[in-house]
């Protein structure tokens, strides 16, 4: 067994794996970049070594700097996290050349399950099932859209090199494939350095179905399924295991496909196959085939330590020191339910656009269990993905295990950036998933009923006011009163874009009368809890002018500054800002260009994903204000429209 062990990664992750090696007695050692030097990975290893700048080719992507840090600290093992370099062959030998262990699989077992044709052309091989497609090595454009003709549409472009949706594309109309085939290569280049694509048949009423392998180098158990079917353009959003309606035959043949698949190329350590399932008709031993193989520790690897006891990082550890797999096929078993919710850093309303910010306040309810690699205080970075945690519940039945993601869901406290945990707690009580009736489509098809904005009340309203101004806080004798005349104050507030003002009249230390557009709002505290307008305040955290009350998933409200919003008031309409920070991949028109709405002016790069920034009318570009190569700040002017004739009238 190691006595020091490399954490090659970062985040929730890097915290996660430090857990169990130090609970197995192991002196951890973290990396970190610029952007991570007060880290939550950081605090909790024993060492840390500074590896580079905060962007991931800069640090997390060096692996000769990491190599240097596992020698330099003694560390006799590294342990690759997911994402980053975990899938690379090269770091493997590299670490491996190096005299290091790596904890994972073989640099010949990614490189076999590293591109997506040849790991279909091998599972077939193996005897497992896979999904008719293009794998060939012609990547002529009229070999791809033959080839999409010929498997019939619709058809997915993927990136062979792919992961994380990226890369990918869905193509309903053979008119749609030359655009659709251009964004995926282009993506695809950016992402993984590799513009290759396989065109493959989409599945009507698909279900992602995957499960997890173990591996010892020469034999292979299975610890049953996971259900990642809830996903949001390829991200999958809430994950479960086991997965709803599976059957005995259906996980039987399923488990065997995935042990053939990780036997076939000698796996060891922790592996996922990943399938796709036709949910169309039930589930069915003949109903799945083979996607791709995961050479690493997947995210949601949680729900299945939950529902069958295992400690995957553990198994991973001890297997990769030279031990035998800890149990035979016949020893594992199911218990109970579990579900994993991704809680993001996303701006909902805006389309699920990637958000940073400083995390004013965080904290977690008890009863779930909560990974996370960020605390109260910390950044969320645009350098890297903007997960702030994965929340996991347990119970013995689907329908306990549920209505515990949603208790836990509700607990959640999140201040000082917007998430998607509203969402997620729409979600999680939507009446089909309740229900077992779980799809890749169900998001999308529901996805209005599911990002509607909560109701900021008046009783919101009033408590908000007076945490704006303090009289939340605690009890005098003189509180609210100036020279024997009760305090009347206004404070202007804004919640989801609209203004309000709020009128507070103190009449007793305890007691407030808040008038929200003509409704009264009584607030009166007894002892340290107040009561408004009937009901127990929520608990709330000020940062700054933001105000956020921890009711439906997180209110957020705004103090309104009136000399900003004076400032602010001649600022035109004309302008296209960069919605996050991010670097402009692509500039597509230049000034006097006449444009028309919705046309794609530029793409920025931000979270690792291409979003296309449109034309919002018809009209001219006066200014292009940046080029291709960019790196801007959220806010900044990108492109500016003339003054329509309206606008000039006036």
């Amino acid at each position: 067994m190691f006595h020091t062990l490399l954490i090659a990664n970062r985040g929730e992750i890097a915290c996660r794996v430090i857990e169990t090696a130090r609970a197995m007695g192991l002196r951890c050692v973290a990396v970190y970049s610029d952007a991570d030097a007060g880290a939550r990975h950081v605090q909790m290893a024993d060492a840390a070594v500074h590896i580079g700048g905060a962007a991931p080719a800069e640090s997390y992507l060096r692996g000769e700097a990491i190599i240097a840090a596992a020698q330099a600290t003694g560390a006799q093992a590294v342990h690759p996290g997911y994402g980053f370099l975990s899938e690379n062959p090269d770091f493997v030998a590299a670490v491996e050349a190096a005299g290091l262990t790596f904890i994972g699989p073989s640099a010949r077992a990614i490189r076999a399950m590293g591109l997506k044709d040849a790991a279909k052309a091998l599972m077939e091989e193996a005897g497992v099932p896979v999904v008719p497609g293009y794998h060939g090595a012609d990547q002529s454009e009229d070999t791809l859209s033959r080839a999409a003709e010929e498997i019939g549409y619709p058809v997915l472009i993927k990136a062979v090199a792919g992961g994380g949706g990226k890369g990918m594309r869905l193509v309903e109309r053979a008119a749609d494939f030359a655009e659709a085939l251009e964004s995926a290569r282009s993506e695809a280049r950016t992402a993984f350095g590799n513009p290759d694509v396989l065109v493959e048949k989409y599945i009507q009423k698909p279900r992602h179905i995957e499960v997890q392998v173990f591996g010892d180098g020469t034999r292979a158990v299975h610890l049953f399924e996971r259900d990642c079917s809830l996903q949001r353009r390829h991200q999958k959003v809430i994950e479960e295991a086991p997965a709803p309606g599976m059957t005995q035959e259906m996980r039987a043949a399923m488990g065997a496909a995935a042990v053939r698949a990780a036997e076939a190329i000698g796996y060891s350590g922790a592996g996922t196959v990943e399938f796709i399932v036709d949910g169309s008709d039930g589930l069915r031993p003949d109903g799945f085939w083979f996607m791709e193989m995961n050479t690493r520790l997947q995210v949601e690897h949680p729900v299945t330590e939950a529902i069958t006891g295992v400690d995957l990082v553990e198994w991973q550890i001890r297997v990769a020191s030279g031990e035998p797999l800890p149990v035979a096929q016949e020893a594992l078993t199911i218990t109970g339910h579990a579900f994993e919710a991704r809680l993001y850093a996303e701006d909902v309303p805006a389309g699920f656009l990637p958000a940073t910010g400083t995390l004013a306040h965080l904290a977690f309810p008890a009863g779930c269990r909560a990974d996370t690699g960020v605390r109260s205080g910390d950044t969320i970075s645009p350098f890297y993905d903007p997960m702030i945690a994965k929340v996991i519940t347990h119970g013995p039945t689907r329908e306990i295990a549920l209505s515990r993601l949603r208790a836990a869901l509700k607990g959640c406290e999140v201040a000082g950036t917007v998430t998607n945990l509203a969402f997620l707690g729409a979600l999680a009580a939507q009446e089909g998933f309740a229900r077992g009736e779980v799809d890749t489509g169900l998001i999308a098809r529901d996805l209005d009923r599911l990002t509607v904005v909560p109701e900021v009340t008046a009783a919101d309203l009033a408590q908000a006011a007076l945490v704006a101004t303090g009289l939340d806080g605690a009890s005098g004798p003189l509180a609210g009163f100036t020279l024997w005349q009760p305090l009347a104050r206004q404070v202007g507030l804004t919640a989801h874009g609209e203004d309000h003002v709020v009128t507070l009249r103190v009449s007793g230390p305890d007691h407030v009368r808040a008038d929200v557009g003509g409704e009264e709002v009584t607030c009166t505290r007894y002892g340290s809890l107040w009561r408004i307008g009937g009901r127990p305040a929520v608990a709330a955290h000020r940062d700054g002018a933001r105000i956020t009350l921890f009711r439906a998933h997180g209110l957020s409200l705004s103090i309104v500054d009136p000399l900003a919003r004076a400032a602010a008031a001649g600022a035109g309409a004309d302008v296209i800002e960069a919605p996050m920070p991010g670097l402009v991949k692509a500039v597509f028109a230049e000034a006097g260009e006449t444009v028309t709405e919705g046309q794609r002016l530029a793409v920025l790069e931000a979270m690792k994903m291409e979003h296309a920034l449109l034309a919002p009318r018809d009209g001219v570009l006066a200014e292009v204000m940046v080029s291709a190569g960019t790196q801007v700040e959220a806010g900044a002017a990108l492109i500016r429209l003339e003054a329509s004739e309206e606008d000039a009238a006036a």
